[in-house]
């Protein structure tokens, strides 16, 4: 690291390193863009700040109106760089290759290269076991104050928001107005231009405490700017704050409040001194479902519900943006809008139990073009939930004449509450009311419950179908939205996915695996298909994008899930989701307590030493000649007779074989000159292997 020199109060000092503060200060941000984009802001900083030559490791801090990078110890000069140049070998470097002729038209063009006149002396070096004409030099390192304002140019260009906007006369878009840039490197201010704006060394404070602008002269001196103008910069500290404070809220009232991370999140983003208060509303309109409470509060006003008792009460927590001590007035006006908003909740929610359920009318909503009416979509989920019926009728524990009867009006009505004024407002409450409209229509309970959970899985960490009925329906509508789209070339690629197919196919995969539920790609999938009245399409392709999905879902070696899709029961590859889920699962919960790899270099040994394409052949146990050939294929035959509970069972006593084959390979020439006994010992290997099939591939595991 070179050394830089700063003029400090007319002392100079000697200072590698300064504290560097940046501070792009904006109209309010909207948080839920910042909180996307939040997880790759310090490493875009990083990679623009190496494309210059500097290490930087910067702290980043969000407010609602400024984006604050912090680094205690930023070099204040990049490091001196050796830059070598090679040009042509000797040979063709000078005319005839010989040096008293002169440069050659390649040599002369190196020097030109390098900016060197025919005077320079000769620099050669050796490389590729020729010596060539050779030039270094060492670039001495620069100011980084000279390099900050274009760093942080390919930064704020490279800061991905989704939708950006122009102002004034701006050619350059962002995601809200940039009023200032202060970019403070130790004491000194360093000048830049962008956004039509010079950069100036102050911020702004709290709009409680002043409008006015603060000039800044340091870093330390902006931290202390900015605490005591109310201003947490750390989005940390605002976090802590807030749980504090609704703690300290849940005493008082005597109450629990629900703390719900992503709303905490997005609190945190959009205020810069948080003041949690209490308010509160009628009881009366706890008459409406919890989740349209909740939903008014959360989506449309920012508030946390609370509950008492296990159960929604009737008061919230609102977190305002505010240095004042007294919130009563913020409080009441926020009480006002909400007893609005709720009391438009109860006329809708009074209106659609009056009108009732009109599902024939889901003939008027377009599905998909090409793919008819949301009841068109609803008949063919019809079809599929009855096929899955017959194939899942072991699962019941009801009658299955009253579970066909309870699926045809789960599914008749399961998009009904999209007519309804309630989801019509507020559409993430779909199948949520549709559920509530069902209890007070008297329905079945199991028909109100599939209705609920008809979307389920929703995401990663979403709760799944609680009945099999329910688990029915939810594959339905998973697999017709699958089945549907892929008829009409309406197929993900890449990073587009706009009718989220992906996350329903991990859905499918999600509740197979919950309720062990038999699925098999080339039996059940055609099917379906064929029943169902879809446009032809090639289905290999839809079975290429489930076996897909696995990897991510199961979360396992990848090599686990290659081996089992190789896997071969009656000469077909595994096809069965369930199946297939099952066996990896069970090789990959083996393998954590077993030393694998011991076991995997055994077992490919198994595989390695059959000829490819080798068709089994009846083994001639009187050909056996050693006690080896015959514990082996005694212990094979005691698995091939044996019935086991589950599939970890079958992958214990397969792996179990280890004994037998090890003193197998070490006693039996299995490549005897005996081609008859040779035959033998190969079939019986071939039968081990084939009953590993069963399960896997086990010549495809690499751990």
């Amino acid at each position: 690291m070179t050394q830089s020199y700063l003029n400090f109060k007319g002392i100079f000092l000697k200072i590698p390193y300064l504290p560097l503060l940046i501070e792009i200060l904006t109209e309010e941000l909207p948080a839920i863009p910042l909180l996307k984009e939040l997880p790759h802001i310090q490493e875009k900083w990083q990679k623009s700040a190496q494309d210059f030559g500097i290490s930087s490791t910067p702290t980043f801090y969000y407010t609602p109106r400024r984006l604050v990078l912090y680094e205690e110890n930023f070099p204040t000069t990049t490091q001196d760089t050796l830059i070598e140049s090679y040009g042509p070998p000797l040979s063709i470097a000078f005319n005839n290759g010989d040096k008293t002729q002169g440069l050659s038209k390649a040599g002369e063009s190196f020097y030109k290269k390098n900016g060197l006149s025919v005077d320079t002396p000769l620099q050669t070096k050796h490389k590729d076991n020729k010596e060539v004409l050779y030039y270094a030099y060492t670039k001495k390192g620069v100011p980084t104050s000279t390099l900050l304002g274009d760093i942080l140019t390919q930064w704020l260009h490279s800061l991905h928001f989704g939708k950006s906007m122009l102002w004034g006369n701006t050619k350059q878009s962002f995601i809200r107005p940039v009023r200032n840039i202060c970019i403070l490197l130790g004491e000194q201010s360093v000048q830049m231009s962008a956004f039509d704006i010079q950069s100036k060394a102050q911020t702004y404070i709290h709009r409680d405490v002043s409008f006015a602008p603060v000039l800044v002269n340091s870093p330390q001196a902006y931290f202390e700017i900015l605490k005591n103008g109310k201003i947490i910069v750390n989005q940390n500290e605002r976090k802590a704050m807030i749980i504090e404070q609704i703690s300290h809220i849940e005493s008082t009232h005597h109450i629990k409040v629900e703390i719900d991370a992503s709303l905490l999140d997005e609190i945190v983003a959009i205020t810069e001194y948080p003041h949690a208060a209490f308010g509160s509303f009628e009881k009366d309109f706890l008459r409406l479902p919890p989740e349209v409470i909740i939903t008014s509060m959360k989506e449309n006003q920012r508030y946390f519900a609370t509950y008492a008792n296990d159960t929604l009460h009737n008061g919230f927590v609102l977190v305002a943006n505010s240095t004042a001590q007294n919130l009563t007035p913020i409080v009441q006006g926020n009480q006002k809008v909400l007893k609005a908003r709720l009391s438009d909740a109860v006329f809708f929610y009074e209106n659609d139990i009056k009108n009732g359920f009109a599902p024939e009318q889901l003939s008027q909503i377009l599905f998909v073009e090409g793919l008819g009416s949301l009841l068109d979509k609803s008949k063919r989920e019809n079809i599929i939930a009855h096929i899955l019926l017959e194939s899942f009728a072991n699962q019941l524990t009801l009658p299955l004449s009253e579970a066909k009867e309870i699926l045809d009006n789960a599914i008749t009505y399961a998009k009904a509450d999209l007519l309804t004024q309630m989801v019509y407002e507020f559409t993430e409450l779909q199948g949520i009311m549709g559920y509530y409209y069902a209890q007070k229509f008297g329905m079945h309970p199991l028909v109100a419950l599939s209705i609920k959970e008809q979307y389920l899985p929703t995401g990663e960490d979403s709760a799944l179908p609680s009945h099999i009925l329910s688990a029915i329906v939810a594959l339905s509508v998973k697999l017709d939205n699958i089945f549907a789209l892929f008829s009409i070339q309406k197929i993900p690629t890449g990073s587009k996915d706009p009718f989220a197919l992906r996350r329903a196919a991990n859905g499918v995969l999600k509740i197979i695996a919950q309720y062990n539920l038999d699925f098999d790609l080339r039996i059940d999938m055609p099917r379906i298909y064929q029943a169902a009245g879809y446009k032809p399409s090639d289905l290999n392709h839809i079975e290429s994008f489930f076996l897909e999905r696995l990897e991510g879902f199961l979360k396992v070696n990848p090599s686990l899930v290659r081996c089992v899709l190789n896997a071969r029961v009656d000469n077909h590859k595994m096809r069965n989701l369930n199946t297939i889920i099952s066996n990896t699962q069970s090789l990959s919960s083996f393998f954590e307590k077993s030393d694998k790899e011991a076991l995997v270099r055994l077992f490919k040994r198994v595989a390695n030493i059959l000829d490819e394409n080798m068709q089994s052949a009846p083994i001639d146990t009187s050909l056996f000649a050693l006690e080896e050939e015959k514990s082996l294929y005694n212990a094979l035959q005691t698995i091939k007779n044996s019935t086991f509970n589950n599939t970890q069972e079958h992958i214990e006593a397969l792996f179990a074989l280890k004994s037998p084959l090890e003193c197998f390979f070490e006693s039996v020439l299995v490549n005897d000159s005996n081609i008859t006994l040779q035959t033998n010992r190969k079939m019986l290997i071939l039968e081990v292997y084939n009953e590993f099939l069963r399960i896997g591939d086990i010549k495809d595991i690499t751990l």
